[in-house]
């Protein structure tokens, strides 16, 4: 028996300015999936995640998280509701310290709710005191991660966690994902890095174009498959 999603989408159209770059794309995640979203650069990835986020109107289709309609809702109100987002630019903050950045949006100042993250990236805990900004990318992206696992939102958002990243801390971050799934955690996870995504995939979703041309659950889909739409 299939699981109720956790999240829903069907018919999304959305994009920037007078022009649709995401073009009637649908899909759905459970508690404890990982549905990731692959294709070339440009064809719409980025663009889904913002319009499931609400950082971008729907211009049409729905999106249910839940079980409730949720495609009128601001990005505010969507967290609210218990999804959380972390954005492939500007993951952070760079005028704030790594600590500042991992506590801003929690209520008490304590990192232990962040000891999972510590153990796996030391680097957390040796540069609480420094500028987030004077961080590499790939440790901005570890940084942002691990901020927003530590929310424990019953779904997250991640637009290509694993980009600038060594392969050895995106092991730790396909273990600490997996950790999360099994606590029931749903995750939509925008990767170019195939050996990454096939990883932590339970689905994927196969987007060019801003059309999805391939869908389904990881043990029906072939990396060869895979690579026809991600090289040109």
């Amino acid at each position: 028996m299939m699981a109720a999603p956790r999240l829903e989408f069907d018919a999304v159209v959305g994009g920037y300015g007078g022009v649709d770059v995401v073009r009637g794309v649908a899909g759905r995640v459970a508690a404890g999936e990982v549905l990731c979203v692959i294709g070339r650069n440009g064809v719409g990835k980025s663009t889904l995640m913002k319009l499931l986020f609400g950082e971008l109107a729907c211009r049409a289709g729905s999106v249910r998280f839940e079980g409730r309609a949720i495609e009128h809702l601001e990005a505010v109100q969507r967290r609210a509701l218990g999804i959380g987002y972390c954005p492939q630019e500007r993951p952070v903050f760079d005028d704030l310290s790594v600590r500042d950045n991992l506590t801003l949006m929690r209520a008490d100042r304590s990192l232990e709710v962040f000891a999972p993250a510590f153990a796996r990236f030391p680097i957390l805990p040796q540069r609480l005191g420094q500028h987030a900004g004077t961080l590499s990318g790939g440790e901005k992206k570890i940084l942002s991660f691990a901020r927003g696992l530590a929310e424990a939102q019953p779904l997250l958002l991640l637009d290509e966690p694993s980009e600038g990243v060594q392969w050895e801390n995106i092991l730790h971050m396909a273990a600490l994902i997996d950790a999360a799934k099994a606590a029931g955690t749903a995750f939509v996870v925008v990767e170019q890095n195939l050996a990454f995504a096939e990883l932590i995939a339970d689905r994927y979703l196969v987007i060019e174009q801003g059309r999805v041309v391939l869908e389904g659950r990881h043990a029906e889909i072939g990396r060869e498959e895979l690579l026809a739409h991600l090289h040109v």
